[in-house]
């Protein structure tokens, strides 16, 4: 059975850090292509960041410079590192892993930054 479980979100201040992070189970964590989404309130999921079985990674342009992505093979963790965080940061965040047309979804973590 796969299980990504979000944890690490909150209430932060505009200028704030905050770091996320998705546990996977049932998966050999270091084959799959992770990736954090966000979905603000009533907008559409939008991706966030990439981070490749390679570890390579891609971000999203509002995210550049402030988020970082990273993973560790050995805790099966993928990790988002959020600083300068910003009222349109405000959205449920949610891990993904991927590889070869497999795909699951975490259940979501809050993030609201408000002050």
């Amino acid at each position: 059975q796969v299980q990504l479980v979000e944890s690490g979100g909150g209430l932060v201040q505009p200028g704030g850090s905050l770091g996320l992070s998705c546990a996977a189970s049932g998966i050999i964590f270091s084959l799959y292509h992770m990736d954090w989404y966000r979905q603000p309130p009533g907008k559409e999921r939008e991706l966030v960041a990439t981070i490749t079985s390679g570890s390579r990674t891609n971000y999203a342009e509002s995210v550049k410079g402030r988020f970082t992505i990273s993973r560790d093979n050995a805790k099966n963790t993928l990790y988002l590192q959020m600083n300068s965080l910003k009222p349109e940061d405000t959205a449920v965040y949610y891990c993904s892993a991927r590889n070869l047309g497999n795909g699951y979804w975490g259940q979501g973590t809050q993030v609201t930054v408000s002050s």
